[in-house]
């Protein structure tokens, strides 16, 4: 599966992974709220979703079925560990 992976200006470390289709980020199955509440969004890279591929804070099968199920994923930022 390919998507396109963009950085949410309002929200610090969050990501917002979107479904190409016909090369293109495909914005239409993401609610107009979420959208808003994400702010400008900067696009960070394109990324083929093999098997073999593994991410750093999410599983890719999380991922994939997510991006298949609604078109989108949003990665949340770590929790911040209590001290």
């Amino acid at each position: 599966m390919h998507c396109a992976i963009y950085r949410c200006s309002k929200r610090p470390e969050t990501y917002l992974y979107v479904a190409i289709s016909d090369g293109e980020a495909d914005f239409s199955r993401l609610p107009e709220a979420l959208l808003a509440s994400l702010g400008r969004r900067e696009h960070v890279m394109d990324l083929e979703l093999t098997p073999e591929r593994t991410l750093a804070r999410v599983e890719r099968d999380e991922v994939v079925k997510a991006l298949a199920e609604q078109g989108f994923f949003l990665q949340m930022p770590p929790p911040i560990p209590e001290i």
